[in-house]
């Protein structure tokens, strides 16, 4: 075909009008990009530029009951570098090794890799302010500085198996800190800034910061003061039996509210890897599993008493010993305790005076009270690293397993248990769900978000029972074993515990024993129990020498902070000739000091002034005190 003018016209017609619709459609694109997908661009190249140096969120705090800081943060800077940035690494090296304890070679391999941003750890991560502003001070290109939190324990070791730690990145590593991780934490925020491809700052762009969110506050069950009574106690013992181990809990009884819980040995959450694992990784309290002896005794009276199965006015002769499948079961006092009622079977905590009883109950019976109570499962208390304890299986019950249970051997539980099964026992006979959460705070508002109400469980004895039981141990601290937790004007109930230790070969140790007691008071009306176990201690190694004045030491100064009033109306003490006796001192204002001899007998008595009537005295009348106080009467006319 031969090409004319017309052709070739047409042709650059038709080019032109494509080139022309190709630019309309271009301007057209180029319009709308701008107009209508301005941000979206932005956004996409800001994505491109944008580096992000991460801000932590602080860590909520960890409050007592009364909301004083048990857990809170302090500043910590921490180095970084953008490796980009930096120019000189061989200098930049040089300068910071000394400064961070770091190698330099160390620091070099860091700000060397090709990474936006690297921390230089260990030595730059959390340091101090000196540190932080001898860094500052380099004005070295591509280091800056970063806030961190770091976690501060204002009493030392207190609570620390509760309380736990955190790792370097403020992850909960144990403890209470372990468990609610989630919630403590909070999220990141960042400081932003913009650089080119090779990582360099792009000058004259601001920069950006995203807040970051803080976690929320915990508020706990413990309270600061009876905690501080539970661990002055626990030092004095460790000083004067040097045992392997000791455990004490305090627990209200009707909510299950933990109020003080510490384990020795203990150690410092703030230098924790200056501790073996098996110390801080391990809370006593849950973790630790033992026969718990006579304290487990409680258990069988109150079966037996609510089966109807005994009553304690009823006669019981101990010889000193029980025969059960051809074995003899001692009692621990050689000789036995001859003709005695089942109430002094409690108060004497007689071995073959149980085992009659769970003999009384039968296999059935007894086992299932045991586990109504709570033995042999988790308490699922809000801590990690609960055990839940030894029963014998039914299969392996026989006449001797069913005897040597009722007085608390062969089967091995956890002091939480102990502590919630007595609680149950004590309150009236209703379960509680122990636990150490009261709830959560906002850090900003200090309003709660999330508030701890736990409600008793099931019934397991009747409140008869459970006074009739409350009553029984209020003897037994009175009249029987536990003597050495009477606390006057208080109305104590207890019972002592003293269990041979199992070794390796399952054989059971000699003169290697647990000791325990177990206290509550008011006896009438509970409002605190304290239980207290100590591993091996030297020397004497029976629960009511030991452990008893322990319980006592952490009871006696709780019910005065809980303002529980002193009363009249508890049992008397049955004195032994070494016991320190109680008297009531009169009110001696107004009386003729011819009368005021014979009214303090039992007292020391200091005369000052002159005169024929008492117009003063110290200490106030109408209180008991020990004998032989001192009373300092004022005189006058």
């Amino acid at each position: 075909m031969r090409v004319t003018h017309m052709i070739i016209r047409k042709r650059t017609y038709i080019v032109l009008l494509m080139v022309i619709f190709i630019f309309v459609g271009l301007i057209f694109r180029l319009g709308y990009l701008q107009l209508y997908k301005t941000h979206w661009l932005t956004d996409k190249a800001e994505d491109l530029w944008r580096r992000d140096i991460p801000v932590e969120g602080k860590r909520g705090k960890i409050l007592d009951q009364s909301e004083k800081e048990l857990v809170y943060n302090i500043s910590a800077p921490t180095v970084i570098a953008i490796p980009a940035q930096i120019k000189d690494k061989e200098m930049t090296a040089e300068k910071l090794a000394p400064i961070l304890n770091m190698s330099q070679e160390k620091i070099f391999q860091l700000i060397s890799k090709r990474t936006l941003m690297v921390y230089l750890a260990p030595g730059g991560r959390k340091i101090s302010e000196d540190v932080a502003n001898q860094i500052l001070r380099l004005r070295l290109p591509g280091i800056a500085l970063t806030e961190e939190n770091r976690r501060y324990y204002p009493y030392g070791s207190l609570a620390a198996h509760v309380l736990g730690f955190t790792g370097i990145d403020n992850q909960g590593l144990t403890g209470i800190e372990l468990v609610y991780d989630d919630k403590l934490k909070g999220q990141r925020g960042s400081i932003s800034f913009f650089s080119d491809a090779k990582g360099r700052e792009i000058p004259n762009e601001r920069d950006f910061y995203k807040e970051p969110i803080h976690g929320l506050d915990l508020v706990l069950t413990l309270d600061l003061n009876i905690q501080k009574f539970v661990e002055r106690e626990l030092d004095k013992a460790i000083e004067k039996y040097n045992p392997e181990g000791i455990v004490a809990l305090v627990m209200n009884p009707n909510t299950g509210a933990v109020l003080g819980m510490a384990n020795r040995p203990t150690y410092f959450p703030s230098d924790y890897k200056n501790y073996p694992q098996e110390v801080y990784n391990r809370n006593l309290a849950i973790w630790k599993t033992f026969e718990p002896g006579s304290t487990f005794k409680i258990v069988t009276i109150a079966a037996a008493l609510e089966e109807g199965k005994v009553n304690l006015k009823e006669s019981f002769f101990d010889p000193g010993f029980i025969l059960v499948a051809n074995h003899r079961i001692r009692c621990w006092k050689a000789g036995g305790h001859g003709q005695q009622s089942f109430l002094q079977v409690v108060e004497n905590s007689c071995n073959p005076g149980f085992v009659t009883l769970g003999q009384r109950l039968g296999e059935e019976l007894l086992f299932s009270y045991i586990r109504k109570l709570g033995f042999g499962q988790k308490t699922n208390i809000d801590l990690p690293g609960e055990a839940s304890g030894l029963l014998f299986k039914p299969s392996q019950v026989g006449p001797l397993e069913l005897a040597t249970t009722a007085f608390g051997q062969g089967v091995s539980v956890t002091p939480i248990q102990q502590v919630a099964a007595v609680s149950a026992i004590i309150n009236g006979g209703q379960k509680v769900q122990p636990h150490i959460v009261k709830g959560w705070k906002d850090p900003v508002t200090n309003m709660y978000v999330i508030k701890n109400e736990l409600e008793k469980g099931e019934r397991v004895i009747s409140a008869e029972t459970s006074e009739l039981v409350r009553l029984t141990l209020e003897s037994v601290v009175a009249n029987g074993t536990g003597k050495n937790a009477y606390i006057d004007g208080y109305r104590v109930g207890g019972k002592t515990g003293t269990a041979q230790k199992v070794g390796p070969d399952g054989r059971y140790l000699k003169n290697n024993h647990i000791v325990s007691f177990i206290g509550f008071a008011p006896a009438d009306k509970p409002e605190v129990v304290v239980y207290v176990a100590v591993d091996n201690p030297q020397g004497i190694q029976f629960g009511g020498l030991v452990t008893a004045p322990i319980v006592k030491g952490i009871m006696e100064d709780t019910l005065q902070y809980l303002k529980v009033e002193k009363r009249k109306d508890q049992l008397e003490l049955e004195y032994r000739y070494d016991d320190t006796r109680y008297y009531d001192v009169p009110n001696l204002i107004g009386q003729d000091i011819k009368d005021v001899r014979k009214n303090l007998q039992h007292f020391q008595l200091e005369i000052i002034g002159e005169g024929n009537k008492v117009i003063n005295q110290l200490p106030k009348g109408d209180q008991r005190l020990p004998g032989d106080t001192m009373i300092r009467v004022y005189l006058g006319n």
